[in-house]
């Protein structure tokens, strides 16, 4: 029978073993960590339940559909609902802002709380949507890196949106082309965030993201983000994937130029074909060390990283809801310290996920369950512990300031998560949470590739391969792979 073995058990690496599984292979995941889900676990801090990793879910389609391929009802195994509002905004200004989720009574908003005309708001967000509808399915769904795709009738659809897709533009300046107002820019201009990119760099194209939330929606798994690895991986094991935890891979088995294997710290383990799921630095670097490796894009530029502190909060704040963001004065200079200077800003933009305002069992009774996050350059040596120390003080006082509450006496139970340690959970190459960035308008197709060139039977799926990072992009990069996979042979 032929057999699949895959390096991590990432949310990228449990649905590529279900999707190989379907396709008749024998699957073997070796797990260097004592569970699956990679930045995707849970952990509690005495009464208090944390999603360590992930916190926004879209595109809920990809999960249910690796459900239905093998043939079962996804809401036996999995659930959400549909979030209305998505988030709310803070400025330093006191201004205020609830994204709904649809389009009218989020321009309404919009024209409401910012002045923003209500119109603009629209035609912005619908060429959004067709923007994505138009390429989606040609740079999503399929490698960019076979011929094939570009002989799809698919194409043709995003042939007729290349002109609107703002490849010689930066995400800010398309923005600041149709609103003048500081504060919807920086709330436009924050999606790029989403796969770790600066948007005074990248280009107008993630102008596509907006859609995801906005005409598709923003959804909450019941159980928290957790529960999807959980149920996939429930999945996969009725499928008859063998999870190996404890057991990380040394190095991949390559034989006549073709990926025959790997060997772990217990043994060999012979194979049909190879899928990593790890970062494709340490693929490279670590479990391959005398294979040639694609340089020009092992030096692409990394994303962004975070640093993330799990509070435990003994207050409720009626005023904040389950995503919520407080903007910094001068968004410019925030990136400008993250991309250029290699450090965080004095005043950052701060993100918090609050999932007990959905799962009260998530926190006690009156208190509140805070993942508070910074976004902050990948690790190229900084001293954290003096970068980590500065901000908590930085963001406490500022979460103080505009919610009027003192918060230091409120934490009484703290978690912290920083570069350095997402690197060594993760095996996230410095730390970079997207792999590489989307800081230059080729950046989509200078992203690695979902096979190897130079070695048959070696596939890559994951948030440093195409077609990026995030739970959607992963689960699409599982389904590339799987389409690219040989059928077994009977």
């Amino acid at each position: 029978m032929a057999k699949a073995a895959i390096i991590g058990a990432g949310i990228g690496g449990i649905a590529a073993s279900i999707r190989l599984a379907v396709k008749g292979y024998a699957v073997t995941v070796f797990e260097a960590n004592e569970s699956f889900g990679g930045k995707m676990h849970e952990f509690w801090l005495g009464n208090y339940r944390f999603d360590a990793g992930p916190s926004l879910f879209t595109l809920p389609h990809l999960v249910d559909e690796l459900f239905t391929l093998a043939g079962r009802n996804p809401s036996d195994y999995f659930t959400y609902t549909r979030l209305d509002p998505i988030t709310h905004y803070f400025w330093p200004d006191g201004s205020r802002v609830k994204a709904w989720a649809e389009p009218e009574k989020f321009a309404a908003e919009a024209e409401q709380q910012l002045g923003v005309p209500k119109d603009a708001v629209l035609k912005a967000l619908a060429k959004s949507a067709r923007l994505y509808k138009g390429t989606a399915d040609t740079f999503l769904h399929k490698s960019l890196h076979k011929l094939n795709t570009y002989l799809s009738p698919d194409v043709l659809k995003s042939l007729q949106c290349l002109p609107d897709l703002g490849l010689t533009t930066t995400m800010h300046d398309a923005n600041y082309s149709l609103f003048k107002d500081h504060r919807f820019v920086q709330l436009l201009d924050r999606f790029a965030t989403y796969n770790g990119s600066d948007p005074y760099q990248a280009p107008a194209t993630l102008n596509i993201i907006p859609h995801l939330e906005h005409g598709i929606g923003a959804f909450y798994p019941k159980g928290g983000i957790y529960s999807i690895a959980a149920s996939l991986v429930k999945l996969a094991e009725e499928l008859g994937v063998q999870f190996n935890y404890n057991e990380p891979v040394e190095r991949i088995v390559v034989q006549n130029g073709k990926a025959t294997g790997v060997q772990t710290i217990k043994g060999n383990y012979s194979a049909t074909i190879v899928v990593s799921n790890m970062d494709v630095m340490p693929t490279y670097r670590k479990l391959m060390p005398d294979q040639p490796a694609p340089e020009t894009t092992l030096r692409q530029p990394r994303s962004s990283s975070a640093l993330i502190f799990y509070w435990g909060i003994k207050k409720a704040f009626p005023e904040l809801h389950l995503h919520n963001i407080f903007f910094s004065q001068n968004y410019k200079t925030e990136f400008e310290h993250i991309f250029q200077h290699k450090t965080i800003s004095p005043d950052p933009t701060v993100y918090v996920n609050i999932t007990s305002k959905l799962e009260p069992a998530d926190a006690p009774a009156g208190s509140e369950n805070w993942f508070v996050m910074v976004n902050v350059p990948h690790n190229q040596g900084q001293n954290w512990a003096k970068l980590t120390a500065v901000t908590r003080e930085t963001v406490i006082r500022k979460l103080s300031q505009m919610l009027q509450t003192d918060l230091e006496p409120r934490i009484e139970a703290e978690q912290v998560l920083d570069p350095l340690t997402i690197e060594a959970r993760t095996s996230s190459f410095a730390g970079a949470l997207y792999g590489s960035s989307s800081n230059n308008r080729m950046a989509a197709f200078l992203r690695h590739p979902n096979f190897s060139s130079k070695l048959k039977g070696l596939y890559f799926c994951g948030g440093s391969v195409h077609p990026g990072g995030g739970i959607p992009l992963c689960l699409l990069s599982a389904k590339i792979v799987a389409d690219l996979a040989p059928a077994p042979k009977l």
